[in-house]
């Protein structure tokens, strides 16, 4: 639990918590389209085009998502 966070504030509002899940969105959706490829070959509606989406945002950007993944870890343990 974020001790910056008052009581009933969502991740989402918090900009560092916002930028940790969606690291962490596209990091997964990253992951489930090397373990899974058959779910990824066609964009389907819904919550399978959102996991589509952030798994391209994955495979064309790794350097830069790996590099944010390893910032982000650095900022979240020590400071």
């Amino acid at each position: 639990r974020n001790p910056e966070l008052p009581e009933g504030m969502s991740a989402l509002l918090n900009f560092q918590s916002f930028l940790t899940c969606v690291l962490l969105f596209i990091c997964t959706s990253t992951y489930l389209k090397s373990q899974r490829p058959s779910m990824f070959r066609e964009k389907k509606p819904g919550l399978f085009s959102l996991v589509y989406k952030g798994a391209v945002i994955g495979t064309r950007l790794s350097p830069w998502v790996s590099a944010s993944c390893l910032l982000m870890a650095a900022w979240t343990l020590f400071f």
